[in-house]
């Protein structure tokens, strides 16, 4: 662990903290008590913001009777009736810990299903960390990968080609619901290109499963894609399914519940109550307020103030990707110097930004929380601009 932090150092700005003490609503403290305006929110989790008391309120009641014990408890059938009743396409839930696990756990189920063994991914993209799809070859062999083939996101004729190089063994196809690789810009998906997906899916008989380990209930509650009209066979949550608490579940339709329960998975710790508690709290809530459409406001506003101040500085900038997960793009500036620059100058203000990774926005991030951030951006916008005429 302490490896990864020092890892973490060498890949973000000086200024960025490396150990936190506490959170509260959109807003972290690091061990020196140092108050931040969160735009990480612990890299998607936190939904509802740091320690909502809805959700720390169940799981304290849910502790109160217990955690890990011999069995689940019966938050597990409620958190499963929840997500099947709030999500279309889903008729079954399976529970574990990790993004990795349900994504891992998707592409067994499509092997039992199929009898096949291809898998169908956007090159890059990233989809969890086993030796599937880390994004580092250390300690993973080239067999560990002979099955994967990759296309073009938001590419319909490299998709085909992918499927037609291996005609009668793809076994699934592994999507995001729009391109969020870091260091680059992200890009909305291709509604055509959802639906190609989908019909390419149902043609050769493989099973379509969307990754939404990030973007769960930020985008859609219903399903990223459900406005597209667009349902996958299976889904991925993790990050913001239990606002904070470790959890993550794979919910499919009715096609493949026989072959979800003939895959083997397990881990200690996979029907925990507590983590279960804090789910129902936080989709139930999530769904009642309209999370996505909640924080859509406020991100609007953040990118287009920051794009405005950007502009006005000489510094100009893009928030691509979803208001609710923005990623920070400067123009001219592919080593990211301005990228990390910036982010490194509001952190010293108080406002925690990320210079290669998509961001996240909470409900927590109100209008009035953004409008105080924004007052600080433009004063690193204004540090940066003149250190880097400086350097040149």
């Amino acid at each position: 662990m302490y490896g990864h932090m020092l890892a973490n150092a060498r890949t973000m700005p000086p200024s960025f903290p490396q150990f936190w003490a506490r959170g509260e609503g959109a807003c972290a403290w690091d061990v020196d008590d140092n108050r931040y305006v969160d735009f990480l929110c612990a890299f998607g989790p936190m939904l509802l913001g740091h320690r909502n008391p809805l959700v720390d309120e169940a799981a304290a009641r849910q502790a109160a009777l217990g955690d890990t014990l011999s069995g689940p408890s019966p938050r597990m059938v409620e958190l499963a009736e929840l997500l099947t009743s709030t999500i279309p396409h889903a008729d079954w839930a399976m529970f574990a810990k990790n993004g990795t696990d349900a994504t891992s756990t998707a592409v067994r189920i499509a092997r039992v299903a199929t009898g096949r063994t291809k898998l169908l991914k956007a090159a890059v993209a990233y989809h969890g960390a086993n030796d599937w799809f880390t994004p580092r070859s250390a300690g993973v062999t080239p067999q560990d990968r002979a099955n994967i083939v990759e296309f073009a996101y938001n590419d319909v004729a490299s998709l085909e080609a992918a499927a037609a190089a291996h005609d009668g063994d793809v076994a699934a196809i592994i999507v995001a619901p729009f391109r969020h690789d870091s260091f680059v810009a992200q890009e909305p998906v291709d509604p055509a290109f959802a639906r190609a997906v989908r019909a390419l899916a149902t043609r050769i008989g493989a099973v379509l499963i969307l990754d939404e380990v990030r973007s769960g209930f930020r985008l859609d509650v219903r399903g990223a894609w459900e406005g597209l009209g667009v349902r996958p066979d299976m889904t991925a949550f993790s990050k913001a399914l239990a606002n904070g608490y470790a959890i993550s579940a794979l919910v499919g339709a009715d096609a493949l519940r026989e072959s979800a329960s003939e895959v083997y998975v397990t881990g200690s710790f996979w029907y925990s109550a507590v983590p279960m508690a804090a789910a129902i709290a936080t989709v139930r809530h999530a769904v009642e307020v309209d999370a996505p459409a909640l924080i859509r406001e406020p991100g609007e506003r953040f990118k287009a103030g920051l794009e405005a101040q950007g502009e006005r500085h000489g510094l100009p900038v893009s928030l691509t990707g979803p208001v609710q997960m923005p990623l920070l793009v400067f123009a001219d500036d592919p080593e990211r110097t301005t990228a990390f620059a910036f982010t490194d100058a509001a952190v010293r203000r108080g406002v925690l930004l990320h210079p290669w990774h998509n961001m996240f926005l909470s409900t927590a991030h109100t209008v009035e929380v953004v409008d105080e951030v924004l007052a600080l951006t433009d004063e690193a916008f204004a540090e940066t601009a003149t250190a880097l005429r400086a350097a040149s």
